[in-house]
């Protein structure tokens, strides 16, 4: 495989790695500050940016920058995340 393919690859994945690391960031701040999970603005604002992270991924996975095994890991690993940030919410509320 060439060194530039490799690259935009590696590229690629670091993006949507980025994507998913300000989703959750995004979460924490609206837990910390605005509204709490069961609130209708986070289910939204949650789901939102969950459905744009997919579609990001399956661009990229139709580009074959990225694998769909990749793509799918990313996703799930950003909902455990978000499922520890809101587990922890919830316990202390």
């Amino acid at each position: 495989m060439p060194e530039v393919t490799i690259d935009h690859r590696e590229k690629a994945y670091a993006l949507l790695k980025a994507d998913a690391d300000k989703i959750l960031r995004l979460i924490e701040v609206q837990i910390d500050n605005l509204t709490m999970p069961q609130c209708p603005l986070y289910e939204e604002v949650l789901d939102t940016q969950m459905y744009g992270l997919s579609r990001e991924i399956d661009f990229a996975v139709r580009l074959n920058l990225i694998n769909e095994d990749e793509g799918k890991a990313l996703l799930e690993n950003l909902e455990r995340r978000l499922n520890i940030l809101h587990e922890a919410a919830q316990k202390s509320v």
